[in-house]
């Protein structure tokens, strides 16, 4: 069923686990994600960030992923994530996203705010949640620019709540997107002051190669939200090639099969990290 991004983060906080934010590329990823969440009776969002718009239009997969969400027998949120124009975050909602992302975290703080209040007030009128960021994450959404990480202040953090009421936010505490060269150093001491000044729902970008222990911690942190994509889309890749290798592609629909499976497979494996089975 299609349900709010908020209505699965305070279930998280109160359950203390965290909700994997999938991003998809196609249908058979998005078959792959339901049916892991089915499985394991858990509770999913299906995401896609702008940049990546020039691959999967908007019109088209944002449709597909909304009657997904509303077909699937566990609660799904549908979001836009990394929204860095007013134009397309207003498509996502014209189409039926329950949230979207304002991404000002390149912007001055107040900027920030301001753009982020913008948003927040467009979004009511679809009765849409806001997730928003501070700090940057490190690398890019689509691996074309090497963004340096520049870790969240608590202070901007508490302003940030108080001046916006955004529903998540999302902070940099050392995690960076794409494939990590060597396995991050989480700032877990940040987290910790982040989580006790403020009471907002908090989101980890850059999930690909974080540890199975790190991710523990961090949804027993404040992080409620979780955001996968790159480990889902090489998992689409190498199951793709090794179905290829063993000779049991014979032809397009086998093709298909390998690519759900391989989505399947990723967010199966996240989904019992991050504690989100039997959630739903």
């Amino acid at each position: 069923m299609l349900v709010k991004m908020g209505d699965l983060l305070a279930d998280a906080q109160k359950g203390n686990y965290a909700v994997g934010s999938f991003s998809v590329a196609n249908m058979e990823m998005v078959l792959g994600a339901l049916k892991a969440a089915k499985e394991l009776n858990a509770p999913i969002i299906l995401q896609i960030a702008e940049v990546r718009l020039k691959q999967s239009p908007l019109e088209i997969i944002g449709p597909l992923m909304v009657a997904a969400a509303e077909s699937a027998e566990t609660p799904v949120a549908v979001h836009f994530d990394h929204g860095k124009t007013l134009e397309k975050i207003t498509q996502a909602l014209d189409i039926g996203f329950t949230s979207v992302m304002f991404d000002g975290s390149h912007l001055p703080l107040d900027e920030n705010i301001a753009m982020t209040k913008r948003v927040i007030e467009l979004a009511a009128e679809y009765d849409a949640d806001v997730e928003a960021e501070i700090g940057c994450v490190g690398g890019s959404e689509d691996g074309s620019e090497d963004i340096a990480i520049n870790c969240t202040k608590v202070e901007d953090a508490v302003r940030f709540e108080a001046e916006t009421g955004v529903d998540a936010l999302a902070i940099a505490i050392g995690n960076a997107h794409g494939n990590y060269k060597s396995t991050p150093k989480l700032r877990f001491d940040i987290l910790e002051e982040v989580e006790k000044n403020t009471d907002l729902p908090l989101v980890l970008h850059g999930g690909t190669g974080i540890t199975p222990d790190d991710f523990v911690h961090c949804s027993h942190t404040g992080i409620k939200k979780i955001n996968i994509a790159t480990a889902t889309f090489d998992s689409v890749e190498n199951n793709v090639n090794k179905c290829y290798n063993d000779g049991s592609i014979k032809g397009y629909y086998d093709l298909q099969s390998a690519e759900v499976e391989g989505a399947y497979q990723n967010v199966k494996k996240h989904i019992l990290i991050f504690g989100t089975d039997n959630k739903a």
